[in-house]
C-alpha cells in the first residue's frame, strides 16, 4: 500500500505531525509513506528512516509569480503517478486539499467543524473529527492515524522516539559547544514580533545561567538581534545553518530556550530538553514532558482567534525562566580530588 502525506509548513507544525510517522510504521511496517512538503522544509524531512520519498513543491512561490502556478501543477501531478491508495491532509488548507486531490481520488483529512478552511473538507473522501481548540500534536497524529484504522494515545506519544535525522554538519560544531560548561541554544526570533521573547530579558537570561550560550538565527533581523545579545555578553552567534545542521545543533545541546517557533518544538521532536515561551499562542501546541517545559505568559489565549497584538510574552519573568534552565540542566561534574 502507497500513502501520501501533505503537510506543507511550517516548521514546528510539519515537526508535530511527524511524530506520527513511528507509529503507523510499527503497525504497517511495509507500507510506503510520501511526504508533500514546501521546499524550504524539506530539509526537516530529509533522512527519516519512515520516509521513502520526501516530495518537495514550491506553492510560496506562486504568491509573487503567478505562472509558476502550472508548474506546480504539473510537479503535483507528476508525483500522483506514483499511485497512491490514500492520500492525508495534516494541514487543511484549500491549497493543500487541492494538492491531496490533485494526488489521488481517496483522500482524507479533517471534516468541516474540526478544519482551518472548512471549504477544504468538501475534497476529502473520509473525515476525522477532532476540535480546533485541541492540542495541535494530539489533533496530527489523529488526522494520519484514524484514516488507517489506528488509534494512538498520549501515553505512546510521551513515549515516544526521537524522529528528527541528520548527517554530519557543514559547521565545525566543535568550535561552538563547550566541553566544561552546559550548552545553551537561544531561539530568539518567530513569525511573529509580539512572539518574541524581548531581547533584554534574553540577555537577562544569558547573565542568570552559567552555560555556553549559542544564538541561531533564521533572517537577517534575528542575525542582528542575535549579535545585539554577543555584543553585550559572552554568548556566540552561530553562522547560518541549514536544517540538516540546525538538526546536529539541536542533538548537541543541553538545553533549548526559545518561543513558540519551529526549532524549539524540534528540540521536542528530538528529545533534548527545552523551555519554550508562549505569549500570544496556547500552550496546547505542546506536550510538557519532564524535560520540555513551557511559561506562559498571563494573558488568556482563543485557540480560534489568536491576538498578534498581544505582547504579554515579555511579562514573563527572567528568575521564572532562569531557575527552570538550572532545574533541565544537567548536574556540574565534581572536581576530582587532588593529591
Amino acid at each position: 500500500m502507497k500513502i501520501a502525506i501533505v503537510k506543507l509548513s511550517a516548521l514546528g507544525d510539519i515537526v508535530h505531525a511527524m511524530v506520527a510517522l513511528q507509529f503507523i510504521k510499527a503497525a504497517y511496517p511495509e507500507l510506503q509513506i510520501d511526504w508533500v512538503v514546501e521546499q524550504r522544509f524539506a530539509g526537516l524531512l530529509a533522512d527519516n528512516p519512515h520516509i521513502d520519498h520526501v516530495l518537495p513543491v514550491n506553492l510560496k512561490a506562486v504568491k509573487t509569480d503567478k505562472l509558476r502556478l502550472f508548474g506546480e501543477i504539473g510537479k503535483v501531478r507528476g508525483y500522483a503517478k506514483h499511485g497512491y491508495d490514500l492520500v492525508i491532509d495534516a494541514q487543511g488548507l484549500i491549497k493543500s486539499a487541492l494538492v491531496s486531490r490533485l494526488l489521488a481520488a481517496n483522500c482524507a483529512g479533517f471534516d468541516r467543524n474540526s478544519i482551518r478552511e472548512k471549504w477544504a473538507a468538501w475534497f476529502y473522501a473520509q473525515t476525522v473529527a477532532y476540535p480546533y481548540d485541541a492540542n495541535t500534536i494530539d489533533r496530527n497524529v489523529a488526522v494520519l492515524t484514524r484514516p488507517l484504522g489506528l488509534k494512538v494515545g498520549s501515553e505512546q506519544i510521551l513515549a515516544k522516539r526521537p524522529f528528527l535525522f541528520f548527517r554530519p554538519p557543514q559547521i565545525e560544531l566543535a568550535d561552538y559547544f563547550s566541553d566544561t560548561q552546559a550548552n545553551i541554544l537561544l531561539v530568539i526570533g518567530s513569525t511573529w514580533p509580539s512572539r518574541n521573547y524581548p531581547l533584554e530579558k534574553h540577555l537577562q537570561v544569558i547573565f542568570g545561567v552559567e552555560a555556553n550560550f549559542l544564538i541561531c538565527w533564521g533572517n537577517e533581523k534575528e542575525h542582528w538581534m542575535a549579535q545585539w545579545l554577543a555584543e553585550r555578553s559572552l554568548a556566540r552567534v552561530l553562522p547560518q545553518m541549514n536544517l540538516n545542521d540546525l538538526k546536529a545543533v539541536i542533538a548537541k545541546s543541553d538545553l533549548v530556550i526559545g518561543n513558540d517557533t519551529g526549532p524549539t518544538h524540534m528540540a521536542w521532536g528530538m528529545n533534548r530538553p527545552s523551555i519554550t515561551l508562549f505569549g500570544p499562542t496556547p500552550i496546547s501546541r505542546v506536550y510538557q514532558t519532564k524535560t520540555n517545559k513551557v511559561l506562559k505568559s498571563p494573558s488568556p489565549v482563543d485557540p480560534l482567534k489568536l491576538n498578534k497584538n498581544d505582547f504579554s510574552i515579555g511579562e514573563i519573568p527572567v528568575s521564572a525562566v532562569v531557575a527552570l534552565a538550572k532545574q533541565l540542566l544537567p548536574a556540574p561534574a565534581a572536581e576530582t580530588p587532588q593529591p
